[in-house]
């Protein structure tokens, strides 16, 4: 792997990481968490795309938990954990998913309490779906086109003071018809009044996207946003990885290469290095390559397994940035898990792992964040423990029926409600949903 990573991997670590083997680990190894997993929705999940951002909130006012899942065709869903009764509702269809793995729901909830889901129905348009009442996901949702600005991916987040953003990625092409078909940067669109009016970044700011490129000679100007997460303090920390035809020409999403991260504020809609370097409120390739770069990989496609991978995590410790990303084997073994950390200077990346997809991380505490990841075809989910961002080891194995292919934790989540599991489809097709969805609490914390 170092010719993959290019030397990245030598630098000298200030404090080691630890690698432990992934494959083996057994319950409670260093943790002490105890999970019992309850399946809500029986063969019903579709192959989705959806990345480990805004799937479910808890609602502290009426204390129950509201998630979202992709079913049959794409189409969303919603259920309602009541917790004073302990009782799960039967799934609620609130829209269509056109059969596109692409078109998957991801929810916040409004400063109203209205329960809002975006579906970026790809490469054609952003779509919102609002309950009919606040605090419930109960009756039939009101459906509004937002804009057909040929959207996929939309990331959702609500500021403290009840701003709503959601971040999508632009497929320029499908506007105008001749931009090529590898330029696809990342815009968003901001609501000040619970989701009833919008406007573009572009209307905001003047800029033309809010992070991309136009111009790269090895033609990686997709941008791929594996995950994105609103920090206690406001901040959203962003992990990324470009896309592209590299030396075959234009071609959507024929190789992946590099890690980047950034963190952007919502107060003046600037994004920022880990250093503090204030970029403004656009990243173009000279901002990324020289403030935002993690790791350095080739531009190859071993085996045809693009690398890194779509999905990556971000967090944070003590005000210190980590990010999680796997990438595949140049000679066909298993996937190889990094742990890249900004050490105040620069960042240090180390493999931690082999064989793992990590699918989300949730803040344990102030030292500690837990790991989610799975196998590929295999039940179960396997937790982590990564302390002060450089240290992991094994926790303990969450037993599911079927494999699982998506996890996100629920916001500002209350057990047993706590991680969402969307089980694998059999097949990629969206027709054909047989997935289980689950979900995960901590006996301990009830």
């Amino acid at each position: 792997m170092t010719r993959l990573l290019r030397g990245v991997m030598s630098a000298v670590l200030l404090l080691p990481l630890v690698a432990v083997s992934p494959a083996n680990a057994t319950a409670d190894v260093q943790g002490n968490a105890k999970f019992t997993v309850t399946t809500t929705a029986s063969s019903v999940a579709a192959r989705s795309d959806r990345r480990p951002v805004a799937g479910g909130v808890y609602d502290k006012k009426v204390n129950k938990t509201f998630i979202s899942w992709a079913g049959q065709y794409e189409d969303s869903y919603v259920q309602t954990y009541d917790h004073r009764k302990s009782t799960w509702s039967t799934p609620n269809r609130i829209a269509d998913g056109a059969n596109d793995t692409h078109n998957y729901p991801t929810m916040v909830q409004a400063r109203d309490g209205h329960l809002l889901i975006f579906r970026g129905m790809h490469n054609v348009e952003l779509r919102m779906s609002r309950s009919p009442q606040p605090n419930s996901a109960d009756g039939v949702w009101e459906e509004t086109l937002l804009s057909k600005n040929a959207a996929t991916y939309p990331m959702p987040f609500v500021t403290r003071d009840g701003t709503i953003y959601v971040f999508y990625r632009e497929t320029t092409r499908d506007l105008d018809g001749t931009t090529p078909t590898d330029t696809r940067p990342m815009l968003y669109v901001v609501s000040k009044d619970n989701g009833k009016t919008w406007k573009t970044s572009t209307e905001l700011t003047g800029d033309r996207f809010a992070i991309g490129s136009t111009a790269r000679a090895d033609n990686m100007n997709e941008i791929y946003i594996g995950q994105l997460r609103q920090e206690d303090d406001g901040r959203v920390l962003i992990a990324y990885t470009l896309a592209g035809g590299g030396p075959e020409g234009n071609k959507h999403d024929r190789y992946h290469r590099n890690m980047y991260y950034t963190w952007f504020n919502p107060q003046n809609r600037h994004f920022y290095a880990a250093s503090g370097k204030d970029l403004g409120t656009q990243i173009d390739d000279a901002d990324q390559e020289r403030h935002l770069k993690i790791a350095e990989t080739p531009l190859t496609l071993p085996n045809n397994v693009k690398s890194p991978d779509y999905i990556q995590q971000v967090g944070s410790t003590l005000g210190q940035p980590f990010v999680l990303w796997f990438m595949g084997d140049e000679a066909g073994g298993p996937l190889h898990n990094f742990l890249s950390v900004w050490n105040g200077r620069r960042w240090e990346t180390k493999e931690v792992a082999r064989g793992l997809r990590t699918r989300e991380v949730e803040k344990v505490d102030l030292f500690t964040w837990r790991v989610y990841a799975t196998e590929d075809g295999k039940p179960n989910v396997n937790t982590y423990l990564v302390r002060l961002g450089r240290f992991w080891s094994p926790e303990t194995v969450i037993p599911t029926a079927k494999p699982v292919q998506r996890v996100e934790v629920v916001e500002n989540f209350r057990d047993p409600a706590r991680a969402i599991f969307s089980g694998a489809s059999s097949a990629r097709d969206a027709a054909i949903a047989d997935g289980d969805i689950s979900v995960a609490g901590v006996k301990s914390r009830w």
